[in-house]
């Protein structure tokens, strides 16, 4: 589809370039360039970067076109459960596996997915704010630790603790990966890319 075209259908693309700000009803996207060169600076930049990333892709989607699952072999790949699911990474990344604090999300022995099942059920702009807390409650919370810190919670595929610097790394990854996902399904819904 061309700009033209684009215009003509209602279909909204943006573009945000290095230096700029998106704005959208939920404030304004973080910058991926820091503000200093440091490692931590430059780690926590980036993982604010691709979490603001999820609110902008996100930005005037209806909650119809949230719960849409188009894939036939992925009937929980929606972008409501991607937006539940990165929440509950989150969660259990920096609470449950840095911090090593007891707590539960909310899958189960039986139901590993629920986060992203019971995603549907629950409106995007709630899904979003609680992922918006979320975030902020793990940055105030990782912020006096070392990069170096070891994770103090148990990991079922290794003996040894990963680092806070490890961590973070992982969040960006599977945040940005998830950001893919959600671009796609985003288009597939509405026509909207470009975010």
């Amino acid at each position: 589809m061309t700009s033209d075209e684009a215009a003509a259908a209602g279909v909204l693309r943006l573009v945000v370039r290095p230096g700029q700000a998106f704005t959208s009803g939920s404030g304004v996207r973080t910058d991926d360039v820091p503000s200093a060169w440091d490692e931590r600076t430059t780690l926590t930049t980036m993982l604010d970067y691709v979490r603001d990333t999820v609110h902008a892709k996100c930005a005037g989607l209806s909650d119809e076109g949230a719960r849409r699952a188009p894939l036939p072999g992925s009937p929980l790949t929606t972008i409501s459960g991607l937006v539940s699911h990165l929440r509950w990474v989150e969660f259990s990344w920096i609470e449950l596996t840095m911090l090593g604090r007891p707590g539960q999300g909310p899958w189960t022995d039986d139901d590993p997915d629920r986060e992203m099942r019971i995603a549907t059920e629950i409106p995007i702009a709630q899904l979003l704010a609680d992922y918006r807390e979320a975030c902020a409650r793990h940055r105030d919370l990782v912020a006096p630790l070392d990069l170096d810190a070891p994770s103090r919670g148990t990991l079922p595929w290794r003996t040894e603790p990963v680092t806070l610097r490890w961590i973070l790394f992982h969040l960006i990854e599977e945040t940005a990966r998830h950001n893919g996902h959600i671009d796609i399904l985003r288009e597939m819904a509405d026509g909207v890319t470009g975010m």
